[in-house]
């Protein structure tokens, strides 16, 4: 079934965005700069914003969001629930990789594990909901160490290569991998990752566990942040 688009709508939308990482004040030729649409079709699409309270127009011209918009940001607060968004990611995970997933952020000098799906296998590592773990050791603990603004060359490379593996770190008989999940305005929302069995953690398959966490988490990050795809420049 074709996907079915408004384009209107998907253009008013953009022109929100467009204040996502820019001054509170925008000038219609900025707007125009960041949106990729014409000055023309912004006009017309600010009026009916403002009219609804998502924008503003003030007295010289510039544009800001309006209270609509904040209005809508506390309902969603309050309806907000990050299991929703985290535990399908977890499961789709472990039925792709077979082993263990888990979701960890940092408590002070601990980390804990906020949310898991356990393997299906018999041979597996079992984790526990809400179970606290050192942060000096472990996958999942490097790159909350790391994305959180560690120092060190360790931590260094686990920012530029955006992923780490462990064998035997924290439990000799076991390895993981795991990567950042980064929400909003880039800031760091947790560590997704894998643990199971060390014969079952060679290069290959570390490699391939990587990948597929890094597009997971990526996915992930994005809805948590609420991102959406950017309409182009188009007359209408």
């Amino acid at each position: 079934m074709p996907e079915q688009r408004v384009e209107a709508v998907e253009r008013a939308l953009v022109i929100l965005e467009a204040f996502a990482d820019a001054p509170p004040h925008l000038a219609l030729a900025e707007l125009a700069r960041r949106t990729g649409l014409y000055r023309s079709t912004i006009l017309r699409l600010a009026a009916s914003l403002e009219r609804f309270g998502y924008l503003h127009r003030d007295g010289d011209g510039r544009f800001r969001l309006g209270p609509t918009l904040w209005r809508l940001g506390v309902l969603y607060q309050n309806a907000f629930d990050l299991a929703d968004y985290v535990r399908p990611v977890l499961r789709e995970v472990v039925d792709e990789l077979g082993e263990t997933a888990a979701f960890y952020v940092r408590d002070g000098d601990r980390r804990i594990c906020l949310y898991r799906v356990n393997s299906d296998r018999t041979v597996r590592s079992h984790l526990e909901e809400g179970a606290e773990l050192p942060l000096d050791r472990g996958a999942s603990a490097r790159i909350l160490v790391a994305f959180a603004g560690g120092k060190g060359k360790l931590y260094d490379e686990i920012r530029s290569r955006g992923v780490y593996v462990s064998h035997g770190e924290r439990d000799p008989e076991a390895a993981a991998v795991a990567v950042p999940v980064l929400g909003p305005g880039g800031a760091l929302a947790g560590a997704l990752g894998v643990t199971g069995p060390r014969n079952r953690f060679d290069r290959a398959a570390c490699a391939r566990m990587a990948k597929v966490l890094a597009a997971k988490a990526a996915s992930l990050g994005r809805a948590l942040s609420g991102g959406g795809a950017r309409a182009g420049r188009s007359e209408g």
